[in-house]
């Protein structure tokens, strides 16, 4: 598999996660030390979600997050656009649909909150995204971003550079079901921006009151906004 970039060919990317799905929680859950539970939950917390509200979860995959996110009381659909990750999650009793990022099959001012998990990095054009997130989210709502971000701890930085593509692909081969995509994943996280960088770039979007919020020492960042009120 080539080296990972930002331009990625959407049919690749679809392709690869079909791939991944038969073990994807597990891989996550090995990888991260356990860690992508916290993750999970805090992004939830940091949507403030309320019973009712209607909520998309983009690039869900299994839609192991819509399940975390659906504890909240509020309606979720997972959207992805990889069938085969969505089949793997089946048995998650959420709404599930189809879709690409860059043409969400919603229409305008849908939804009182969005969210994507590890998943910006995957879309072939991720501001093309960020304003498709705009455009089907009511004004006023909320954006929460989880994303792989930069650690901000130089030592620590070190070794999880030297974890991600070193020891990342080795334990990938023992548990995922396609282990050479976990090389592809080490390689866009590495390419992916930095928080500031990052947060620049929805506001570029449209997004106003854009803040993140650091997780784990940085390896993840939580990047929030909101829509503009009409």
């Amino acid at each position: 598999m080539s080296k990972a970039n930002l331009e990625k060919k959407p049919v690749d990317v679809a392709r690869m996660f079909d791939g991944v799905g038969k073990n994807y929680d597990l891989t996550n859950t090995v990888l991260s030390f356990g860690q992508d539970r916290v993750w999970r939950r805090r992004t939830r917390e940091r949507l403030h979600l309320r019973p009712g509200e209607r909520v998309l979860d983009l690039a869900a995959g299994t839609a192991v997050s819509t399940e975390e996110l659906a504890t909240s009381g509020a309606w979720v659909v997972a959207c992805d656009f990889s069938q085969g990750m969505l089949a793997a999650g089946a048995h998650r009793d959420v709404p599930k649909v189809v879709g690409d990022g860059m043409h969400l099959p919603f229409g305008d001012n849908t939804f009182d909150a969005v969210t994507i998990s590890y998943g910006l990095r995957n879309i072939h054009d991720f501001r093309a995204g960020l304003k498709e997130l705009l455009r089907v989210t009511k004004p006023g709502g909320r954006l929460v971003i989880a994303e792989f971000s930069t650690p901000v701890v130089p030592v620590f930085s070190l070794v999880y550079k030297e974890y991600l593509m070193r020891a990342l692909p080795m334990v990938a081969r023992v548990v995922s079901s396609n282990p050479e995509a976990y090389e592809y994943l080490a390689e866009s996280i590495r390419a992916w921006p930095n928080q500031e960088d990052l947060a620049r770039a929805i506001r570029e979007c449209g997004w106003v009151d854009v803040g993140w919020q650091n997780m784990t020492f940085g390896i993840t960042a939580l990047h929030s906004g909101t829509k503009p009120a009409e």
